[in-house]
């Protein structure tokens, strides 16, 4: 028996799974497996807890949730199953994305809800669960959370974040100005008054606003994460924030220019963080402050690699899904970049500070997770416009390993740590009897070759298996217009 922290979200999820089998003709289309009990068998089984890959298993599941999970040698299968011969597939939990918005940069500041092409190139991905971690349009995107339940959307499972909890000062016109703790509180009842579950503070809010905000968000069972930057991270972590969104590259507090409650100039940051040291000093006393606050880090990786000049290959599958505008202005952002460290390295005899900082980043991550910290998986997708939607959480996967975890520790980040963070582990997250069959249908072997994980071919959600290509192709163009 599965354990639910929210109530209505119980109530919603038990009554889509009842009605699961009831989806609209626009959601049939992209069904390729749907029927009382599945049995996928001669798989290889990463189940997500981080133990080693499990080769030439069965799965069974019935009603959305697994019913078995054993060797093929042994397996019992239902006389009724459909049953899917899996030699050469490996099988991973759904994957739970924690910094996956539904909107995307226009430019000039600006941001477009994709509230077309990002539902489904979020399941096309695998990705089964998402926080928004961050709305500029939470009305849509409440309503798209109720038409995924519904069976009306394709999509994933949806946890809506409030509107962004900024201060005064923001560079973002979307964003409401706090006017200080009172207008947080009422902010953060009202939003969970709609149905929002979560809330992301932004980089000018102000440690009285963000401690009214926490207040009033745990007194309702709700947690809250942050991109901050007038706020240090040892800072909000004393405040009682659960969570602090993309890791070192963002935390001001070892600024020496930083003045307290503001939000410093960050021209100089990624030459800053690229000197700083992960396992002594301030650094690592920070690491230590975290984690015995019990504060998450979300790792968003592929937002920052755009920066690193080189990096990274731009793939076909990516400028495909674009539009032609945002394909234009993703392809001049990025060689705008690129010929900007070019021309530091040509006249100013100086390296892009971006690789030596991302690289910082990654052994930031290692040293947060070694020292027994909750790291969660995200994507991003804003910065210059290259990270989209599914195709931005599997680099994500992919350049955890980069970082030096095992794949099956880099799956395990990407799938149970986040489900652990959002008060889902009896639900969702790894590969177990009883927990919802939000499974991942991958030709070939990602605990090997990370890379396969860019090779999926059914995205089972609830139980019903959705075709990862079909669900791409039919938002073709789109990513960046709608």
């Amino acid at each position: 028996m599965w354990r639910c922290l929210h109530t209505v979200l119980c109530a919603l999820i038990a009554v889509a799974i009842a009605r699961g089998q009831n989806l609209s003709p626009e959601v049939s289309e992209f069904v390729k497996v749907k029927a009382p009990v599945v049995a996928l068998t001669h798989v290889r089984v990463i189940d997500g807890t981080g133990a080693p890959a499990r080769d030439d298993q069965t799965v069974t599941f019935s009603k959305g949730k697994i019913e078995s999970v054993s060797d093929a040698s042994s397996a019992k299968i239902p006389a009724e199953a459909q049953v899917m011969d899996l030699h050469g597939y490996s099988l991973i939990p759904g994957l739970v994305g924690m910094h996956d918005h539904m909107f995307y940069p226009m430019g000039d500041g600006i941001f477009g809800e994709m509230g077309f092409s990002f539902p489904r190139l979020y399941l096309a991905g695998g990705v089964t669960t998402i926080r928004t971690t961050g709305s500029l349009e939470p009305y849509t995107d409440l309503e798209i959370k109720h038409a995924v339940d519904a069976g009306t959307m394709p999509g994933p499972h949806i946890h809506v974040t409030g509107p962004y909890l900024e201060g005064k000062g923001s560079w973002a016109l979307q964003l409401h100005q706090l006017t200080g703790p009172e207008d947080a509180t009422r902010t953060v009842n009202f939003w969970l008054d709609q149905g929002v579950d979560n809330f992301k503070a932004y980089m000018f809010i102000t440690p009285a606003e963000l401690s009214a905000a926490i207040s009033a968000a745990h007194k309702r069972g709700a947690k809250v994460t942050g991109h901050l930057c007038a706020v240090g991270f040892r800072e909000a972590a004393a405040l009682g924030i659960d969570d602090l969104e993309h890791g070192l590259l963002v935390d001001t507090e070892f600024f020496p220019w930083k003045k307290p409650g503001e939000c410093p100039e960050k021209a100089e940051a990624p030459d800053f963080v690229s000197k700083l040291d992960m396992q002594s000093g301030p650094v690592h006393d920070m690491i230590l402050e975290l984690i015995r606050r019990h504060v998450a880090v979300t790792s968003t990786l592929p937002v920052f690699e755009l920066s690193v000049p080189g990096r990274p290959t731009i793939q076909r599958r990516v400028l495909d899904a674009l539009s032609p505008d945002a394909r234009n202005e993703f392809l001049n952002n990025k060689v705008h970049s690129d010929d900007a460290s070019r021309s530091k390295r040509a006249y100013d005899t100086e390296v892009s500070p971006w690789p030596a900082a991302f690289k910082r980043e990654m052994e930031f991550e290692r040293a947060f997770v070694q020292a027994g910290g909750l790291l969660l998986a995200g994507e991003d997708p804003t910065g210059m416009g290259g990270v989209i939607a599914g195709f931005g959480d599997q680099r994500e996967v992919e350049l955890l390993v980069e970082a030096g975890f095992t794949a099956v520790e880099a799956i395990h980040i990407a799938t149970a740590n986040g489900a652990q963070f959002l008060g889902e582990a009896d639900r969702i997250g790894t590969i177990a009897t009883g927990k919802l069959a939000d499974l991942v249908v991958i030709k070939g072997d990602p605990s090997l070759k990370i890379e396969d994980i860019e090779n999926i071919e059914i995205v089972f959600k609830d139980g019903i298996g959705y075709d990862s290509r079909k669900l791409i192709e039919s938002v073709q163009g789109t990513v960046g217009s709608r």
